[in-house]
């Protein structure tokens, strides 16, 4: 089985270091314009890129992993081309992934004039992930840019699957950090609640980027998930 990671938000692939480092068999993927390529302006419009993807490295066999926007992709792309999917592993993301208008504003802000407004996702995203890879996070956001922050935002906030998690026929690990503010556990168990296959594994103090913080137990729990696959197959 071939494990993929999408990175949230303007994030990146480096930001999956200790799960790719980790599992041998995986890969992550930086999103089309993140910096390079086209930003898609929908989740929808980001499956149908990671599709043509996969189709094009022949994977077979794939386990889906996404943090946040990418736990919404992982989702959706279940839902939409469920036949080559094993596995499915969402991490701080849900179902619905409303976005505050607060912070849609202040990126646009952020957007028009760089140099005098204040970047609302700048502060304390990372503070708790290992000091060089928060500085190789922070370098590779900046790279991306707030416009695909932005982009990215516009396109969780428009993302609502709610009513459909019930067709969603493949396992599903839903891993959230107990101090999750963007995307608290209670995500985490409406998909657990709402879906087939499905369970939640709460990391105790993480936060948004749990994975990142705390990779010995996210890790762990993404091994325990592939086992189960693996005695079901």
């Amino acid at each position: 089985m071939k494990l993929i990671f999408i990175h949230g938000s303007g994030g990146c692939k480096e930001s999956f270091r200790h799960q790719v480092e980790y599992f041998s068999n995986s890969v992550a993927l930086d999103l089309p314009g993140h910096p390079e390529g086209k930003l898609c302006e929908s989740i929808d419009a980001y499956v149908e890129w990671l599709h043509g993807y996969i189709s094009e490295q022949e994977m077979t066999d794939i386990i889906i992993a996404g943090h946040s926007l990418g736990g919404g992709i992982a989702l959706l792309y279940g839902l939409t081309y469920p036949e080559n999917v094993k596995g499915l592993i969402s991490i701080g993301s849900g179902g619905r992934l409303r976005v505050h208008p607060m912070y849609l504003a202040a990126l646009e802000k952020v957007v028009a004039d760089p140099e005098h407004a204040e970047d609302p996702m700048g502060e304390g995203a990372s503070e708790l992930i290992d000091p060089e890879l928060a500085a190789v996070i922070d370098r590779r956001t900046a790279e991306n840019g707030p416009a695909a922050m932005l982009n990215d935002l516009r396109a969780c906030d428009k993302f609502d699957i709610m009513d459909r998690l019930g067709e969603i026929d493949i396992p599903l690990l839903a891993i959230c950090g107990t101090q999750d503010i963007m995307t608290p556990p209670k995500y985490a168990h409406y998909l657990a609640d709402n879906m087939k296959h499905a369970r939640t594994v709460i990391i105790e103090g993480g936060t948004h980027f749990a994975y990142a913080e705390k990779p010995e137990e996210v890790n762990r729990a993404i091994e325990g998930f592939l086992e189960e696959l693996t005695a079901h197959s």
